[in-house]
């Protein structure tokens, strides 16, 4: 039996952030269920959620690892958001982060190529 995952970011300006991780993710929403959140599917059974919760926002925390992300960096900047840091590990993992208008931290990663 398949799990899955939803992992929530809290914002304060749902328009702003929905227009914000819709450059992130490159996509629409795959599903809004109310008129407060709004989900995208990463990967099968994995899902990001932002909620309109404006006492919680800025606090969220998440990276997601990908296959090529030199790709994904570029398609992020060819939508016009840049990130805030890039870190090399000593085992050759990279890290590419972004935070949103409230402070969240959403971060790629990857092996170095």
């Amino acid at each position: 039996m398949p799990l899955d995952l939803f992992a929530g970011i809290p914002v304060t300006d749902y328009a702003a952030a929905l227009a914000w991780y819709e450059r992130l993710l490159g996509s629409p929403p795959a599903f809004l269920p109310n008129d407060t959140e709004a989900v995208w599917e990463l990967a099968e059974h994995r899902y990001v959620y932002i909620e309109h919760r404006p006492e919680q926002a800025g606090n969220a925390m998440h990276t997601v690892l990908v296959d090529d992300l030199d790709t994904r960096v570029a398609e992020i900047a060819d939508r016009g958001l840049r990130p805030t840091s890039r870190e090399t590990y000593p085992e050759g993992m990279r890290k590419i982060t972004y935070h949103d208008p409230d402070g969240n931290e959403f971060g790629f990663g990857g092996a170095s190529q």
